[in-house]
């Protein structure tokens, strides 16, 4: 019988296990959770899941942020606010999703494929752009 593909967590999973391994000081990690939340969010996602991602790629993606540097923001987030709105979800995510980022092969090709992700799922949530820039303005003075 024949087995069935990987799921979506299970190439996550297997992505992981790479980027918690990977001895860049940027931490890369933290930039494919948060393109791994966004993208497979549902409405039973706790907001705060969707709007720490959305915020995430945003830093990464419009302001160059490492991933260390965004989770850095992500705790003083957490540390100010404790209420979260749940941003609308679109319909497509993106046309990259986690199973091209893992067929790439491991090093730079990979590194370059987890930085198209965030920036093809942020792209799809351009519609929450302006939630993210007043809400890291209002808390954080990060525009």
């Amino acid at each position: 019988m024949p087995s069935e593909p990987p799921s979506q967590l299970d190439l996550f999973h297997q992505l992981s296990l790479y980027t918690l391994a990977h001895s860049d000081p940027a931490f890369v990690h933290q930039n494919a959770v948060d393109a791994f939340a966004v993208q497979q969010a549902a409405p039973n996602t706790k907001p705060i899941a969707v709007v720490f991602g959305l915020v995430g790629l945003y830093l990464h993606v419009e302001k160059q942020f490492t991933g260390r540097q965004v989770q850095r923001v992500h705790m003083q987030l957490a540390n100010r606010r404790k209420g979260w709105t749940m941003p609308p979800l679109p319909a497509s995510r993106g046309s990259i999703r986690v199973a091209d980022v893992v067929a790439a092969p491991p090093g730079p090709e990979r590194d370059v494929m987890i930085h198209r992700w965030c920036v093809s799922v942020w792209e799809a949530f351009h519609a929450s752009r302006a939630q993210i820039v007043q809400l890291l303005g209002v808390e954080l003075d990060i525009a």
